[in-house]
């Protein structure tokens, strides 16, 4: 498929720069990929439009204050690193604009600093010279990473906004943002109306984000990303399908892990590793049966993913309504859910 099959006409002024609060009375946007019926709801509702045993999964990776000021040495330019990934050994992958090169320095205080030991085309490694863990280091002078379309600077606010509640495992560096919508009181609403929950971790990162710059999207590499899925969500996905519930996916990142083990194993089982995997349309889904799911820039693997999973002309259609209804866009905006 081309790529300009997945772009569409936007008004910017539809990004949201910070959620509804509270966070579940985003708006909905419900479509029946059978009927292609569509209809306006709000998170809120999500007890109503879900079916006693069914299974929501989301994911419970934990956004890293991964945005941390430094200045570049010897010249003493400010600049701007984003920690992506930890390699073990105080060995971090790092994203950082500007010309570097092999050694390198840039401080972040008078006690830590980041020494660049690679800079090539496949990304940029530091070795991080602190008195104090890196954790230590990102908690004391780290930001959260808030994509670069919300045009402001990330607010003390944003370390609770862009954290969802199931946060429990440090490694991302964007927020599963489907699942931010949830609350305490709509988790505590899902379970008396018997919807089940469970949890999977994907570490979100570049790969999610990674533009596709092929023609031919069948053409681009996704970038790896870990996840883990444990024995209890294995058991109570196969539990599920078992009993006839459906597998509602709070996310893309839930769909991706998902299928990944499916298409490792062939069936669901407890898997922790890399995954890879690119979802485009003509995808045969084997565990999701259902979507929840932020609305997503053109032109990105996010779009395909959905539009895989709904069809490319109903996704179009959907999408065209949300900007006529005005929905929010974006990591902090509404979300559609797709059954």
């Amino acid at each position: 498929m081309q790529l300009s099959e997945f772009d569409f006409p936007f008004d910017p002024s539809l990004v949201a720069s910070q959620p509804v609060i509270p966070r579940d009375q985003a708006r909905l946007l419900f479509l029946d990929r059978t009927t292609q019926q569509r209809r306006h709801h709000h998170v809120a509702d999500l007890p109503i439009l879900l079916n006693r045993g069914d299974l929501l999964v989301v994911n419970d990776t934990k956004v890293l204050a991964a945005r941390v000021p430094g200045i570049k040495k010897p010249i003493g330019t400010p600049v701007e690193v984003l920690f992506v990934r930890d390699l073990g050994g105080n060995r971090w992958d790092i994203m950082v604009k500007g010309s570097f090169r092999v050694g390198q320095v840039i401080d972040f205080d008078q006690q830590s600093r980041a020494i660049i030991v690679k800079r090539d085309a496949t990304g940029t490694e530091v070795l991080v010279d602190s008195p104090v863990p890196v954790a230590q280091l990102l908690a004391e002078h780290g930001m959260m990473p808030l994509p670069p379309y919300i045009k402001r600077a990330p607010a003390q606010e944003d370390g609770n906004w862009y954290q969802t509640i199931f946060a429990k495992h440090d490694g991302a560096i964007a927020a599963p943002t489907a699942g931010l919508h949830f609350t305490e009181d709509l988790f505590r609403r899902l379970q008396e109306a018997e919807i089940n929950m469970s949890t999977v971790t994907l570490h979100v990162g570049p790969g999610t984000f990674k533009p596709v710059t092929t023609e031919k999207i069948e053409d681009h590499q996704m970038g790896g990303e870990v996840f883990h899925v444990g024995e209890e969500t294995a058991q109570a996905i196969t539990e599920t399908k078992r009993t006839g519930g459906r597998v509602v996916a709070v996310g893309t990142t839930v769909v991706r892990t998902l299928e990944t083990v499916m298409k490792e194993k062939g069936e669901m089982v407890p898997l922790s590793g890399e995954s890879r995997l690119f979802i485009t349309p003509g995808f045969e889904f084997k565990v999701v049966d259902a979507l929840m799911t932020n609305f997503h820039l053109p032109k990105t693997t996010l779009l395909m993913l959905v539009s895989a999973f709904t069809g490319t002309d109903a996704i179009r259609q959907t999408y065209e309504e949300a900007v006529k209804e005005r929905y929010r866009f974006y990591s902090y905006g509404d979300a559609m859910l797709i059954l």
